[in-house]
């Protein structure tokens, strides 16, 4: 390794030490912050918050010799970070409205366990007026911007106020108090199609709609009116001029109470499905040296404007030109802090504990450099190939690839774990770090091989397909980038290639091996007929039929075990020839299968009737048949209708019994995963039976309505 390396990563090491994920040590030392003027003492901080960012905050807390202070719903009394917290506190129902989102349930906590301050996170409370001003007259230390600077950033159309008075970019829109549909229609008209509908208040992609055209400005108006109103509470819109294959340029810049503000460089947060980032990179790529000035020293006025205190974002639109315009501010921690760290060198938490208890910012603005590349990748539980439709269940296999100075693995959950219908379907962030762009690339790829799990469906083989396209390699990213290359990012399904059944197929035998010798063992009769899968006979090799299932197709192998251990399998007219060996870590086979003298390693999973290959080329899910003895006999009858495609809360419904519904129309409309989901008409006719109403709560797979054709209905 180069010397100018083996330098980074000591850097690296120095750096960030102390934020990878530490085993459990209780502490009873406090640090004590100075008590000079202005000052107040962070002896113990209430985390008001869930999942991997409560945990991400409590590890600094912790760091610093701050106490923590967890609170959880139903859904998260055994979640780990009500475990790393040193008190914990239960505050109601799973349903973020009656538990996290409960102003009066946190103060009491914060009142009861004499918590000097609150951190809010990101989501929930992170950026409510009300509760920055609540926990500010309770004299608890609000951990973030001033109330002021909440609500003024909140209300976009404000905002975009204070930032074109302040010199900050502007994109053309309407953000006026006018909000009737005729208003907002004309104004859509006057600044030329197509338009984005936004959320006055609100972020992360929720209360946000494109519309193409005139046509279908009303019902996306609509839709995002609902989404905004159930997110926020408010369903005030502003109508902005959609900028196409824009870039998402953000910058972290940080405020104190003396009225220093400095920024951390940008991160690039382009790739995005719903709206919602996926993938972040810090630094952008292909950004240069003056524009990254120009960006931060705008975004430092942007914070200036409106007496900025704490870690705040500053979002732009970036067109092709590299010209800038202001997007939002978001007035907390952002999901990918992360990356600016890991770039920076800095513990942002950290950075907000000091300068809540008064003090200046740690380092001034020629202080603060830009180190390396750094990438975040958000694995979340949702079916890519179902519209990245957002799932829930349990993590009944997890296994990641091990932290050090370079990977972070930000997580709330372990094997075990269920992802709840009720909060964000995000199971984890990895982060990681290396000298440039193209070695961090690598480095994520390498790690998201290694990121295996099994009981829902992940993004992960998408991240992998994602970072490995050819342009988002050479950094032309943008906000259309999904869309633009879905037919590459989303090809035809192949079948399972021989390669990987062999290994599939070996992986089976070697663990029927495992159970016999264990049976042997513990029986101590070795000669028992059960005790052996060897299949060895005298003189007469032993030749086996097995089927395995790729998809709902019966794949028919034949496998000859021969006398040095090796095996001989035949799929349809071609052979195989078969070794290697296995070893074990829980319910995780590891495989060195040798097909044809070609080595390949790989990992195994088996659960009931499926068993999990993870290969470096991906993941493959095999079916291992159920015995006819063993199969139902029951099926859900098909009643011709709209199915919920997850489990989910019944926002609205459009049609009632006797309606004639087209293909397309809208029949309901749900809510989960905190996102809005519009179910349409499978096909045209009656509908006979509505199976849910409004407020009603429907499973997975669950019938909605029963439509009928016009032929049939008259029966």
């Amino acid at each position: 390794m180069a010397a100018s390396a083996l330098a980074a990563a000591e850097w690296r090491l120095q750096a960030l030490r102390g934020l990878q994920c530490p085993k459990w040590i209780w502490t009873t030392r406090v640090r004590k912050y100075s008590s000079a003027k202005g000052q107040r003492n962070i002896e113990k901080v209430l985390v008001a918050n869930r999942g991997e960012i409560a945990c991400r905050v409590m590890r600094t807390a912790r760091k610093m010799g701050v106490k923590s202070v967890a609170v959880y719903s139903d859904a998260d009394r055994n979640s780990i970070h009500v475990a790393m917290a040193d008190e914990a506190y239960f505050i109601g129902p799973a349903p973020s409205q009656q538990s996290y989102l409960s102003m009066e349930k946190i103060m009491q906590v914060a009142k009861k366990s004499a918590a000097h301050a609150i951190h809010p996170g990101y989501g929930f409370l992170s950026e409510n007026t009300e509760f920055a001003e609540l926990c500010n007259k309770e004299g608890i230390i609000f951990i973030g911007p001033p109330s002021s600077a909440i609500r003024d950033m909140g209300i976009k159309s404000t905002s975009k106020a204070i930032m074109s008075a302040a010199g900050v970019p502007v994109v053309e829109g309407y953000h006026g108090e006018d909000q009737s549909d005729n208003c907002l229609e004309e104004q859509a008209r006057r600044i030329g199609y197509p338009v984005m509908i936004k959320a006055v208040r609100g972020g992360g992609g929720k209360g946000m709609r494109i519309a193409l055209s005139e046509k279908e400005f009303k019902e996306q108006l609509e839709s995002a009116r609902r989404e905004a109103k159930k997110s926020f509470n408010d369903d005030a819109m502003l109508i902005e001029k959609f900028v196409d294959n824009p870039r998402h340029v953000e910058v972290q810049v940080f405020g104190d109470q003396h009225g220093n503000a400095v920024y951390l460089f940008e991160r690039d947060c382009s790739v995005q499905r719903r709206h919602q980032k996926i993938i972040e990179e810090a630094p952008g790529p292909g950004i240069k040296p003056e524009i990254r000035r120009k960006l931060g020293e705008a975004a430092v006025r942007a914070a200036k404007a409106v007496n900025y205190v704490g870690a705040g974002t500053v979002e732009f639109i970036m067109d092709s030109e590299h010209n800038f315009y202001f997007m939002e501010m978001n007035t907390r921690l952002q999901v990918e802090h992360p990356v600016t760290e890991m770039i920076t060198g800095t513990d942002l938490v950290e950075w907000q504990l000091k300068v809540a208890s008064g003090e200046k910012i740690p380092l001034a603005q020629e202080e603060i450099s830009l180190n390396g590349h750094a990438f975040e990748a958000r694995i979340y539980a949702e079916d890519p190939n179902n519209n990245f439709m957002p799932g829930a269940g349990p993590l009944l296999h997890l296994s990641t690839p091990p932290s050090d100075s370079c990977t972070r693995i930000e997580t709330g959950v372990r094997q075990g774990d269920e992802v709840s219908i009720y909060y964000d379907p995000m199971i984890a962030k990895l982060v990681v770090w290396a000298e440039d762009r193209q070695a961090a690339l690598r480095k994520l790829r390498y790690c998201l091989r290694q990121y295996n799990i099994v009981g829902l469906s992940t993004n992960v083989d998408f991240l992998l397909d994602l970072s490995g396209h050819p342009e988002f390699e050479a950094g032309n990213v943008h906000t259309n980038f999904i869309p633009q290359h879905y037919d590459e990012l989303f090809p035809p399904k192949e079948a399972i290639s021989e390669v990987a059944l062999c290994q599939a197929a070996l992986g089976l035998i070697l663990r029927e091996k495992i159970v016999t010798d264990t049976f042997r063992m513990q029986s101590g009769d070795k000669f028992s007929p059960f005790a052996s899968s060897s299949g060895r006979r005298i003189n007469i090799p032993y030749i086996r039929n097995l089927t395995l299932l790729d998809g709902e197709n019966k794949v028919n192998m034949t496998v000859t075990y021969n006398r040095d251990g090796s095996y001989d399998m035949q799929i349809q007219n071609k052979s195989f020839h078969v070794s290697g060996d296995l070893s074990s870590d829980g319910d995780l086979d590891c495989i060195r299968c040798s097909v044809n003298g070609v080595v390949h390693k790989s990992k195994v999973v088996i659960l009931g009737d499926a068993l999990h290959l993870f290969s470096p080329e991906g993941s493959e899910q095999i079916g291992l048949p159920v015995p006819k003895y063993l199969s139902g006999v029951g099926s859900v009858g098909d009643q011709g209708g709209a199915v919920a495609p997850m489990t989910g809360t019944i926002e609205k419904v459009f049609v009632k019994a006797g309606d004639k519904v087209q293909v397309g129309d809208p029949l309901m409309v749900m809510i989960a995963m905190k996102m809005e989901h519009t179910i349409r008409a499978p096909k045209a006719g009656i509908i006979k039976k509505v199976h849910y109403q409004e407020g009603s709560q429907a499973n997975r797979h669950a019938p909605l309505v029963e439509l009928v054709e016009e032929d049939s209905a008259s029966e």
